[in-house]
């Protein structure tokens, strides 16, 4: 009977061993992650360096990875998505995210949260906000950042030109602008101030934003503001003191920020996001004094023109094969202190307040800036407009580019011409 006994415990013994060895071979099965992300040729090097780091930490994992320009980034996805084919990880915008959540396409990671498999504990509340649509989160923020003005210091030196104060108006910009071509013979002012952003901050600036809350309709009914936009940027052109269109589009959507007019010396004033600051200066020299300063405000308006919002997310979409993996490697990508160290600033000031402190000293001239912009936006920027409208795609592809900016920087319609388009157009879209 004891021998019997003996067997009985050994058998249990070797059949515990065999369970986990099944256990441990499953953990250690070869996953394949998809990832994609748009950016710059330097976004691209530093992400691939943390995927490295990643993958030694966790060997049966391999990420295949995809990069492109901002250009045809959500029309490659969008074709994907329509075949059942997205990535288990993408790269997601401010503007698109409320879109992709309308048609199902992203997967709510609240459950990742909740488990502690993604860990946001020092990431505040404010910047995790922006990546919840309905209350969940389909979002997490990799950065936050704000659009300024990046000034080529030299240039206004060489102009006998004193920089802007930090409040400038527009009617500042213009002024500036012309002297800077007059003195120089260079355009002063260098592109993307007729983009989508800039709609939005010059109605920031009036306290309103472009889109009602309810995203159904525009969200101002005073059209001047933009018309004297654009109207500005049409005698600038005319003067030779602002970028073409079509040069200033083929920076926009294929040479990026670190191709751009300032980089190469023909312009000495553009418009970027902060956290492309340090592309633009690597790019530009690290020997040339750059700087980045808010935006600026309408004359008669009555609030500021920036606000900091997440530069960019990481979601999981719906097609995803490995969900719990994809969490994991959101989760490193955001709280390793190491992978904050090769990114910096790139995608913004990171959201972990371990990975602040933990790359402060590591900060170089160019972070330093972008940093020290974003502290300031903080203390007296706008608040955090909301999300774009599902319909915000439809407008800024079939309207806003076609019938408002381009025809009007091509002067094939008139100011007034474009903004009507704009108004009567958008609106049967935001409606339905």
């Amino acid at each position: 009977m004891k021998k019997l006994g003996r067997w009985m415990l050994l058998l249990v013994v070797v059949s515990l061993f065999m369970m986990l060895d099944v256990v441990t071979a499953t953990a250690e099965e070869p996953i394949e992650l998809r990832l994609t992300w748009w950016g710059s040729q330097q976004r691209h090097d530093l992400t691939i360096k943390v995927i490295e780091l990643f993958e030694q930490q966790y060997p049966n994992i391999k990420v295949v990875y995809e990069f492109s320009g901002w250009r045809d980034y959500f029309t490659k996805l969008t074709t994907q998505a329509a075949g059942g084919n997205l990535p288990d990880i993408m790269q997601h915008d401010y503007a698109r995210i409320a879109e992709w959540v309308a048609n199902g396409l992203l997967l709510p990671l609240d459950e990742y949260v909740a488990s502690g498999m993604l860990d946001l504990s020092n990431v505040s509340e404010s910047v995790l906000q922006g990546g919840k649509v309905d209350g969940k989160l389909y979002g997490v923020t990799l950065g936050t950042n704000s659009l300024g003005m990046i000034l080529d210091v030299d240039a206004f030196q060489k102009a006998g030109i004193d920089l802007p104060a930090q409040n400038w108006t527009w009617e500042d910009y213009e002024q500036i602008a012309l002297k800077l071509h007059e003195k120089l013979g260079i355009w002063g002012g260098g592109g993307t101030l007729a983009d989508h952003n800039i709609w939005k901050s010059i109605y920031l600036g009036y306290g309103q934003n472009n889109y009602a809350a309810d995203g159904k309709s525009l969200g101002y009914t005073d059209d001047q503001p933009l018309t004297n936009h654009m109207s500005m940027l049409v005698r600038l052109i005319d003067a030779g003191a602002y970028i073409p269109r079509d040069v200033e589009l083929a920076e926009y959507f294929t040479t990026g920020p670190e191709g751009s007019a300032l980089v190469q010396g023909k312009a000495a004033m553009v418009a970027y996001w902060s956290n492309q600051m340090a592309a633009i200066w690597k790019a530009a020299g690290e020997d040339r004094n750059l700087t980045i300063m808010h935006l600026p405000r309408p004359k008669d308006g009555c609030c500021s023109s920036n606000y900091i919002k997440p530069s960019m997310f990481f979601s999981i979409t719906k097609d995803a094969k490995h969900p719990k993996e994809a969490a994991m490697f959101i989760d490193f990508f955001i709280n390793s202190i190491e992978a904050g160290q090769i990114l910096l600033a790139d995608r913004g000031v990171p959201v972990s307040s371990d990975v602040r402190k933990g790359i402060t000293e590591m900060l170089g001239k160019a972070e330093q800036a972008s940093f020290a912009f974003v502290e300031k936006v903080e203390s007296d920027g706008s608040p955090l407009p909301p999300a774009d409208p599902a319909a915000h795609s439809d407008v800024y592809n079939n309207v806003y580019l076609p019938e408002f900016a381009d025809p009007i920087l091509l002067k094939e319609i008139s100011p007034e011409e474009g903004v009507a388009n704009l108004r009567n157009m958008a609106t049967p879209i935001l409606s339905k």
